[in-house]
């Protein structure tokens, strides 16, 4: 087994924290949260409150609500959960209509053997379990209801290396998968009827893609409801994958896009496979294990919207695209990204920390913009109204002094404005002007006739 525990990883490292952000950067980390214990996810409710919920490997969930950086504890289950290696609390997912129904679901370790359950709270009562008893790694961890309503979550192959009995092209195990259940009906649950193995199809009726690794984090996309997944290598290979309904992703065959050496030497990818639409190598050791990310889709500009961010718990870059592109270069050990209700982007570090995903673009210099409004012989005008409007329409206006000067302060450059003339005793030739403005301009002026 090539990787050491990421969360051990961690404890080792973790004093070294800072940002290391390259002048070549994309996107900056704005600090928001420090000081939480070992915290593995952070997500919102969706229930207009824009509280962050944070939730730490140990069984704590922490809320945290608008401006405030103190956090009162939401969820202390840490009796009842299995902490060593990857195991852990690791997913929170509210309900489609939590505002209304209260209900939310976490998904744990078990104390004890290591069982993988997902379990509905208030009430504590188990949804389903999921046998892990031998390793302690490759738990998965999230959980998150589809935009169908119906509850998705990501168990690991069972732990080891080459995943040993084969779980994750077993059609009869739910390690090494993607599950889809329906938490509004049948109690505690009922499996979906276009789940592709359902009823007297051989397989688990629960199963809704297989053939992977370890999907540690995955994302609905907010717009589309696109299902990708950051899939966990083990010593070639990080994929991202576009997991759709009964799909096969190839995992302990093919790593990657490669056939994964000591398993496959005949090299055959199983009938079905489908390819990561994103990869990259971790052969080198530097970068060993993908954390998946979200599509953006938030409104202040952080990155353009549809970009989906992904990231290595180990290099600390954050990446988009299949070459792939580093946004950023942090010291971060990533073990998660999170999306608040407004659809901004943060980056959860192990050691500590909650970061807020911003734009690293340059902010447009502020200069003074300004003329005179006068009459043909030269003579200053007051009070005239002088609008000023960017392409976006926002308008600023202003009124000319007794000799006709006016202004405008912290005009942002690099931008066109249309600037218009109005006054009530006077007929402007033209009383409209268009500028790009790149710098102090004190000479965009307007000239009247009396009525």
């Amino acid at each position: 087994m090539r990787k050491l525990s990421c969360f051990t990883l961690l404890a080792i490292f973790s004093v070294f924290f800072c940002l290391a952000i390259s002048a070549q950067a994309q996107i900056a980390l704005q600090p928001f949260l420090s000081g939480l214990t070992a915290p593995v996810f952070i997500t919102n409710a969706g229930d207009g409150t824009n509280r962050l919920f944070v939730v730490e490997k140990g069984g704590v969930i922490k809320v945290f609500q608008p401006g405030s950086t103190t956090p009162t504890v939401f969820l202390n289950i840490s009796s009842i959960v299995s902490t060593d290696g990857e195991r852990g609390l690791l997913g929170l997912a509210f309900h489609p209509n939590y505002e209304a129904n209260g209900r939310y679901f976490v998904y744990y370790t078990r104390a004890g053997d290591g069982a993988i359950e997902i379990a509905e709270y208030p009430g504590g009562g188990v949804i389903i379990t999921i046998p892990h008893p031998t390793f302690n790694n490759h738990n998965g961890g999230t959980i998150a209801f589809g935009p169908d309503g119906y509850l998705y979550a990501g168990p690991g192959d069972g732990g080891s290396g080459n995943d040993p009995n084969n779980n994750a092209q077993n059609i009869n195990s739910l390690l090494g998968k993607i599950i889809r259940i329906d938490v509004n009906s049948d109690s505690p649950y009922s499996s979906p009827s276009s789940n592709p193995f359902f009823g007297a199809t051989p397989g688990r009726d629960e199963i809704y893609a297989y053939g992977l690794r370890n999907p540690y984090r995955f994302s609905f996309d907010r717009s589309t409801g696109t299902l990708w997944a950051g899939d966990v290598g083990q010593g070639a290979r990080e994929e991202v994958d576009i997991i759709t309904l009964g799909g096969n992703y190839g995992w302990r065959i093919m790593e990657g896009t490669i056939c994964t050496p000591g398993v496959n030497p005949n090299c055959t990818p199983p009938a079905g496979h489908i390819p990561p639409v994103f990869e990259y190598s971790s052969a080198s050791g530097e970068r060993c294990s993908i954390t998946g990310g979200y599509v953006y889709r938030g409104t202040q500009g952080a990155l353009p919207l549809g970009t989906y961010i992904y990231g290595d718990f180990c290099s600390g870059e954050i990446f988009t695209g299949a070459a792939p592109t580093v946004l950023l270069d942090t010291s971060r050990s990533i073990v998660s990204f999170g999306e608040d209700e407004a659809g901004e982007l943060y980056v959860v570090g192990f050691g500590g920390t909650v970061d807020k995903i911003v734009s690293n673009a340059p902010t447009a210099a502020a200069v003074t913009v300004g003329g005179r409004v006068t009459t043909a012989s030269g003579r200053g005008i007051r009070n005239v109204v002088i609008a000023m409007t960017d392409s976006s329409g926002n308008v600023r206006t202003t009124r000319s002094t007794s000799f006709g000067y006016y202004r405008f302060a912290d005009v942002p450059a690099g931008e066109t404005y249309t600037f218009t003339a109005r006054g009530k005793r006077f007929a402007f030739g033209s009383n409209t002007q268009v500028q790009s403005i790149v710098e102090d301009t004190d000479d965009i002026n307007f000239v009247a006739d009396p009525l």
